[in-house]
């Protein structure tokens, strides 16, 4: 199964909210990293159907997804940033109802909410209404509401939203154990939900791919651009301008600084090995579009 963007495009008022992008993706976790605004949901939407692209096409397995229909759709699985939900059903009774949407019949509804329940840690509140969940448990019922009808395609908005450090890791064993057979994407901008699970990472940004890999080829096009300094709180204050400062840490009389710049920003500053956090500082520093350093701008 192969799932094709060909040269997507959106524009709202005349304005491009996603410009121009290609990618292929077959089976696996495919990591969307942006800055808020970067487009990202926009293009979720369109791989989802619910809006059609002013420009290119979408094609699964060579065919458009808007021919497909219905038989496309029903490979999908969808959790938006705010997925809708009725807060006076249980959690059992929502997936029973989400199944009924999707076609599933009751037997199968049943076992299946049954599984996802347990699997997203909600077993034990399964028969409490939703209106009383916190944040966490909503969207862990949002990931398994997406998952109910076992989906080939699977496209995951900022799924991590709201849930603490432990469910976050749950979270991304379940999606790597998922991954063997579907094409999963993931949209987020925090840099660690993808940088451990994702098996091709696609960096937007103004509604572009600025380049795409693995989180090793791509923190490998920050070598010699990432420092760590040590300086007197006088000298400190001097390092600024066009460097950015991903870390300070106060250590007795000296600051100790993590600098990401172009040039060594300091005689005795000593090279770093950098890390896929780097490189999203290093893009999103400011709002104009840069190739990475030593690569030229890469659609996927």
């Amino acid at each position: 199964m192969e799932l094709a963007l060909e040269g997507i495009s959106k524009r709202f008022a005349g304005i491009p909210v996603v410009d121009g992008v290609s990618t292929r993706m077959n089976a696996g976790v495919y990591g969307l990293l942006g800055a808020n605004g970067a487009g990202k949901t926009t293009l979720m939407r369109m791989i989802c159907g619910i809006l059609n692209p002013t420009a290119g096409r979408i094609c699964l397995d060579g065919q458009d997804i808007a021919a497909l229909g219905e038989r496309y759709r029903d490979l999908l699985g969808y959790l938006p940033q705010d997925f809708g939900y009725y807060p006076d059903f249980s959690a059992e009774e929502f997936l029973l109802y989400v199944a009924a949407l999707k076609g599933l019949s009751t037997p199968a509804a049943k076992r299946k909410s049954r599984a996802l329940l347990e699997q997203v840690a909600l077993t034990e509140s399964a028969r409490k209404k939703i209106r009383t969940f916190s944040g966490g448990m909503k969207q862990r019922l949002g990931i398994a509401q997406a998952l109910l009808n076992d989906p080939r395609i699977l496209v995951l908005d900022e799924p991590t939203a709201g849930l603490d450090p432990k469910e976050r890791v749950r979270f991304r064993n379940m999606i790597a154990d998922l991954a063997k057979d579907k094409i999963i994407l993931l949209s987020t901008h925090i840099v660690p939900d993808i940088e451990y699970i994702a098996d091709r990472i696609l960096i937007m940004k103004k509604g572009r791919f600025l380049m795409s890999g693995t989180a090793q080829e791509l923190t490998s096009s920050m070598e010699g651009f990432v420092w760590n300094c040590r300086l007197t709180p006088a000298e400190a204050e001097h390092v600024g301008g066009d460097l950015v400062i991903s870390n300070l840490k106060h250590d007795g009389p000296y600051v100790e600084l993590r600098v990401i710049s172009a040039a060594r920003p300091t005689t005795d500053a000593v090279p770093a090995t950098p890390t896929l956090e780097d490189l999203y500082l290093y893009h999103f520093r400011d709002q104009s579009v840069a190739p990475a350093p030593g690569k030229e701008e890469a659609h996927a």
